[in-house]
């Protein structure tokens, strides 16, 4: 129990680190100092001069799907991001960087992966992510988006790797759920929330193709030849069966010959058979 407690204390402590960092950074340090303090006044006073035509510049608008990050004198300002809508910035000592909050998708390319088993199989997949926190996308990474993608191919081996053939074939939900979990706990520090993964593709090398198709034609031909056997199996039995009542009367087996001589009339109208019973035979033979 105490190596469980220990792990989980850890993880406490890193998500408490993870949220005073995340916090941070959406307050901002507002401390600019003392020249700072007068390089955005000359940077208002300047503004103030130049009115109306500085508005245009001061003023930006921000879409419903977008968030701000503005950045004074490199600092981010208190409040975090900003938007939608209209947003003030100050000339000279004001930048800002737009993130966008839509749902991204992106295609994992193909991947050469060598599963547990030792086959090679080339595996595709889709990502969907979006932006969680536009503060820590913009100051925790350096592109947020190419990060992703490189980390869910990196996971997408890495989480192959440790399967085989069959589980790559028949579980690929709880596959992507893996990778879900995975790349959702890798990337909470970026502010991004991974929110599907899905597996679309699996090629197989052509004759390892041939050999399942070969072993599947196989045992398609095996449970033939049983079901065969078995029927002709049932047949002889019904057979002994039905022979059995006729040898008890023997009416039945001439009620049967004439039943055999309706169904050959009605087929073939110019053939006709007749079976001639042993015991006229019999008859003959002792003359």
């Amino acid at each position: 129990m105490e190596p469980c407690n220990e792990s989980t204390g850890l993880r406490r402590e890193q998500r408490r680190e993870h949220k005073s960092a995340s916090d941070f950074l959406e307050s901002g340090d507002t401390s600019i100092g003392f020249c700072g303090g007068l390089l955005v006044g000359f940077s208002l006073l300047l503004m103030l001069l130049t009115l109306p035509i500085s508005i245009w510049m001061c003023i930006k608008i921000v879409k419903e799907y977008e968030r701000a990050i503005i950045f004074r004198l490199g600092r981010i300002i208190r409040g975090g991001a900003k938007g939608p809508g209209l947003f003030f910035i100050l000339p000279c000592t004001d930048s800002f960087i737009n993130v966008d909050m839509r749902t991204i998708t992106f295609d994992i390319p193909p991947q050469e992966v060598l599963t547990k088993d030792s086959v090679t199989v080339s595996v595709d997949g889709v990502v969907y992510y979006r932006v969680q926190n536009a503060t820590l996308a913009v100051a925790n990474i350096t592109n947020a988006d190419a990060a992703t993608r490189l980390l869910a191919q990196t996971t997408l081996r890495n989480v192959l790797g440790t399967k085989n053939l069959s589980q790559i074939l028949s579980d690929r939900e709880e596959i992507a759920h893996s990778m879900q979990t995975t790349l959702d706990e890798a990337t909470d520090q970026w502010g991004i929330k991974v929110e599907r993964v899905e597996i679309k593709d699996t090629k197989l090398p052509l004759q390892l193709q041939r050999a399942m198709a070969a072993e599947a034609e196989a045992s398609r031909e095996a449970r033939a030849k049983v079901i065969a056997a078995e029927g002709e199996m049932n047949a002889a039995r019904a057979l002994k069966e039905a022979s059995l009542v006729i040898a008890e009367s023997p009416s039945a087996l001439q009620l049967r010959y004439l039943q055999t001589l309706n169904t050959i009339s009605a087929e073939k109208n110019s053939t006709i058979v007749f079976p001639l019973p042993m015991e006229m035979m019999h008859c003959f033979t002792k003359h």
